[in-house]
């Protein structure tokens, strides 16, 4: 099966679930790096999905006005 492409939506589940265990004190400390270094590249992902669709749609908006 293939492996489904990580969404925005999904990425930012991930961060909120991360968090709310974080909070909760849910995570140990052998894990607690590992979830740091998951949520660092999470955010990495949000950062340049946002940023590709800012460039996205200023292309649209200027082939709008030619």
């Amino acid at each position: 099966m293939a492996k489904k492409e990580q969404t925005y939506k999904d990425a930012v589940a991930e961060i909120e679930e991360i968090l709310e265990k974080l909070e909760n004190e849910e995570l140990d400390v052998d894990e607690l790096a590992i979830k740091v270094k998951r949520v660092s590249a999470l955010l990495r992902f949000c950062k340049d999905k946002l940023s590709g669709t800012e460039k996205e749609i200023q292309k649209i908006i200027e082939d709008m006005d030619k």
